[in-house]
């Protein structure tokens, strides 16, 4: 199978690592020129993982998209959640008939507050038995140094994503399959929210104790979501699947995002915590935290869903109404169990 990544952030290029390691051939678009250029003539991409060198005979390298569709059998979409829609517009409806699409993204669409398998579905008829999705608990940082990592496949054919997980699995990089494809994804996206509110914690000075007893909560509120989302939406739209709630792609996701330095949102909230405007942390950061519009986008689904997501609803408020953090924290402390 030929493969093909969208994407040119530091998760596009440690996917690309993995694959190149691994012998293939990789169809690699990348929007800018300057980028390209660069890949050609020194080896590395010049703003993510500058330390992971490329063989360039195994890259097929180009910033026309439908070149890079038309040539894959397998696309990995390794772009943030809200240059999505943005990215694949210029492809015609048809343009993903008979391809397997992996989703690497850990959000959901802004506008619709959609799932990205439900965009697909919408915009280029992708069936789901075609759609597979991964999630951690990865850094892009730790697959560039190459220490073992573990990434968990999801597609509702268990066979069928084991193939794809062979594509990418190798001496340091383990993986998980299963067939939990919305389950992972939620998990996904409230993960980005909870390392928002640890970071935001750690900037306001709490320590270790109650970090932990946040995490705790935060894994709670993560699971009694899930159910009431499972109950709202029925089976038509969530496939009957068990969720595994202790397994590496729920708690072990939770816990690295929210602790490790390498987590983009546990540092966009760490600075929100120290007093930055969201614009300047997002000046600052120069990367796309998800956590930031997925708080948008699960505050609006579960005014249908109606979960009890205090520490969701506090991360919301304070990135997207202003409220002071120090107070918001202060309203959640007496609640935690």
């Amino acid at each position: 199978m030929s493969t093909g990544i969208i994407g040119s952030g530091s998760w596009a290029t440690a996917l690309a690592k993995i694959l190149t390691d691994n012998g293939q051939q990789v169809n690699w678009w990348i929007r800018s020129e300057d980028t390209i250029r660069h890949l050609q003539q020194r080896h590395h991409n010049k703003h993510y993982l500058t330390s992971v060198y490329f063989d360039t005979h195994q890259l097929n390298l180009s910033n026309r998209l439908h070149e890079v569709v038309a040539n894959s059998d397998v696309l990995v979409l390794a772009v943030p959640s809200a240059f999505l829609e943005e990215v694949l517009a210029v492809l015609p409806p048809e343009a993903l008939q008979h391809k397997k699409v992996i989703s690497a993204i850990k959000g959901l669409v802004p506008e619709s507050n959609q799932f990205i398998n439900e965009y697909l579905a919408d915009d280029f008829g992708l069936p789901l038995e075609q759609y597979f999705t991964i999630t951690g608990p990865c850094h892009a940082e730790e697959v560039a140094n190459e220490k073992l990592s573990y990434l968990t496949f999801s597609g509702l054919q268990l066979e069928e994503t084991q193939n794809i997980a062979d594509l990418f699995t190798n001496s340091y990089l383990q993986t998980i399959v299963n067939n939990d494809v919305i389950g992972v994804q939620l998990a996904a996206v409230l993960k980005n929210i909870y390392a928002m509110g640890a970071g935001i914690a750690h900037g306001l000075e709490y320590g270790d104790n109650f970090l932990s007893v946040l995490i705790t909560n935060c894994f709670r509120e993560m699971q009694h979501f899930l159910e009431k989302y499972t109950t709202w939406a029925g089976p038509v739209h969530m496939p009957v699947t068990q969720h595994n709630y202790n397994a590496s792609a729920y708690l072990g996701d939770l816990l690295v995002t929210c602790y490790s330095l390498h987590s983009r949102n546990r540092t966009f909230g760490n600075m929100i915590g120290k007093g930055y405007s969201v614009k300047a942390a997002q000046l600052e950061l120069n990367m796309v935290a998800e956590g930031y519009y997925a708080s948008k986008c699960i505050f609006e689904m579960n005014h249908e869903i109606g979960a009890y997501m205090p520490v969701a609803r506090a991360v919301y408020a304070v990135l997207w109404e202003q409220l002071n953090a120090e107070e918001a924290f202060l309203a959640l402390e007496k609640g935690f169990v």
